[in-house]
């Protein structure tokens, strides 16, 4: 039997991957882990164990050890923490199983939003101007956008309207960035790119709003200065496997502000509308052909919720509720 490993299974991202794997690969043995116990990831594996922080020294030895003694053959990481920690590796492996992951240059060049601008750039493609937020860096216009270097998704972005709101958050968050501000909440575009082993890229644009953080609602557009641009991008980092890049629609075209090693939050949304990125990367990885596509223009997506009640403490135990 098959086993994968899914990382931070406690995140709705990691959970959409073991349903798609699930429901697609019924007779996978699906083990996840994360670092807290207050979710529902055990509902959507077939063992859950808790893991240490990726930031902790012991990390690394504690997962070789865990695979070994699992029989893992697929590693599927879904946190940047964790991902950074593999950049560091010489292989595509740990412990004898597979890494799903997008490769080494893509990571180290995505979890570092300053590394990410200087690439866009590099790459020939324009983008939003960024530079470092120290203690001498002076924004060339207002408002501007004040961001984590390293961080996930819009987790502490802000807006400043003055120097004095940038010295404030600096202050807080010395490891930053800061970058041009791109107006326009409902242009914000987020593309779910694939390229196969064989060369092949698909690339699914999505026009999206966000709803705590996260993409709650989507139409499929089909822009091809954003296809090129998001060709161009994979091409020079030489991916082999899936990236998510965010975008917003300016005046003057496209602009690509961040890109996302990993699968991102509309991975089961946009499975089911066809495009079935993990699924390609699971039949690479096992040598079988994928044939990349997706969904037409005007598609609308849509992201749901649901509860489940975990446990119910016994009237024995002198709890009525």
């Amino acid at each position: 039997m098959t086993r994968i490993l899914i990382t931070a299974i406690g995140g709705d991202i990691a959970q959409a991957a073991a349903s798609i794997i699930r429901q697609s690969l019924p007779d996978w043995s699906i083990v996840g882990v994360d670092m807290d116990t207050r979710h529902g990831g055990s509902l959507f594996v077939d063992q859950f164990s808790v893991a240490p922080s990726a930031l902790s020294d012991g990390y690394l030895d504690w997962l070789k050890k865990f695979i070994a003694e699992q029989r893992i053959d697929y590693c599927l990481p879904m946190s940047e923490a964790e991902l950074s920690v593999f950049a560091e590796l010489d292989s595509d492996h740990v412990a004898g199983a597979r890494l799903l992951w997008a490769g080494k240059l893509p990571v180290k060049i995505g979890c570092d939003k300053l590394k990410t601008a200087d690439f866009i750039r590099a790459a020939g493609i324009p983008a939003p101007w960024t530079l470092a937020a120290t203690e001498d860096a002076v924004p060339p216009e207002f408002p501007c956008l004040f961001k984590l270097r390293c961080s996930a998704g819009s987790k502490a972005v802000f807006v400043c309207k003055s120097l004095d709101e940038v010295y404030f958050f600096r202050k807080r968050y010395p490891e930053a960035v800061l970058q041009e501000y791109l107006p326009g909440d409902d242009k914000e575009v987020t593309c779910a790119v694939y390229r196969s082993a064989s060369g092949e890229i698909e690339v699914l644009q999505m026009l999206r709003r966000l709803v705590g953080g996260f993409t709650g609602w989507a139409r499929v557009i089909d822009e091809p200065e954003i296809t090129a641009q998001c060709r161009r991008l994979v091409e020079a980092l030489d991916l082999r496997g899936a990236i998510n890049v965010q975008l917003r629609m300016t005046a003057a075209g496209p602009r690509i502000f961040e890109i996302n090693p990993r699968f991102s939050s509309t991975l089961l949304m946009r499975h089911l509308a066809g495009f079935s990125d993990l699924l390609w990367l699971l039949d690479e990885v096992q040598g079988r052909p994928v044939r990349l596509q997706r969904p037409v223009a005007g598609t609308l997506l849509a992201r749901t919720q649901g509860a489940v009640v975990l446990a119910t403490p016994s009237k024995e135990n002198g709890n009525e509720h």
